[in-house]
């Protein structure tokens, strides 16, 4: 089965006080199906840079990126906004969820944006909410919620229309090492079960064992 990610000799530089700072030198990449990858690195590695690449997230890259076998590196902000809606699913350290809106619709707006019907999506996002113990608390809004429960909410939301590709960029950084413990073994769970790949990004190594494989970026270059 062909590799969800192929990244090619990805660069990037910034601009700074007139002097230009490369971020990723050359990196290469590549995820298979079910495979989940742990990205280590201190802060300021460039970890984030780097799941803004695959995220489509940011222009200025040099190099390719192909996820599950489109190469989106060159697409235009329609085409991006495309692959970005279909192809990936995104959790950050914070859960950003809508705070007006419950867990369930949380999770079902990504659908609704992509045209899912309402009664679909519903079922969708009570089937991920439950998969992650929080079938009790579907009605709740995000103020209602723990933290880790809003975390688990924001998971469902990643994975709510298939994602082939997940980007998480420090999920359970938010967490007490108990809780991020849990959340992370749903996390892996919901995501090898659907046959996607995740990049991870972390700095926690005790997390990143709990992974597939782990590649560390270091001066711009990745590394396993």
């Amino acid at each position: 089965m062909s590799d969800i990610v192929e990244v090619r000799n990805l660069r990037r530089a910034f601009t700074q006080g007139g002097e230009t700072i490369e971020v990723l030198r050359g990196v290469d990449l590549s995820i298979a199906p079910g495979e989940i990858v742990a990205l280590l690195g201190p802060s300021g590695s460039g970890k984030s840079t780097m799941l803004q690449a695959l995220g489509l997230l940011e222009g200025g890259f040099q190099g390719s990126i192909r996820i599950a076998g489109e190469e989106v590196a060159a697409l235009d902000n329609d085409g991006r906004t495309r692959v970005r809606r279909d192809a990936l699913g995104f959790v950050y350290q914070f859960h950003h969820l809508l705070p007006d809106f419950t867990a369930i619709e949380n999770v079902m707006l990504p659908q609704l944006v992509r045209d899912c019907d309402e009664e679909a999506a519903r079922g969708r996002a009570q089937d991920l909410l439950t998969a992650l113990g929080l079938g009790h608390r579907l009605s709740h809004r995000p103020s209602q919620l723990s933290g880790g429960e809003q975390q688990r909410v924001a998971v469902a939301r990643a994975l709510a229309n298939r994602p082939r590709l997940v980007l998480a960029d420090e999920p359970t950084g938010n967490l007490d090492e108990a809780t991020a413990d849990i959340v992370l073994a749903e996390f892996l769970a919901l995501v090898r079960g659907q046959g996607a790949a995740a990049l991870v990004a972390t700095h926690n190594e005790r997390l990143a064992g709990k992974m597939d494989r782990i590649v560390r970026l270091h001066e711009g270059r990745l590394t396993a």
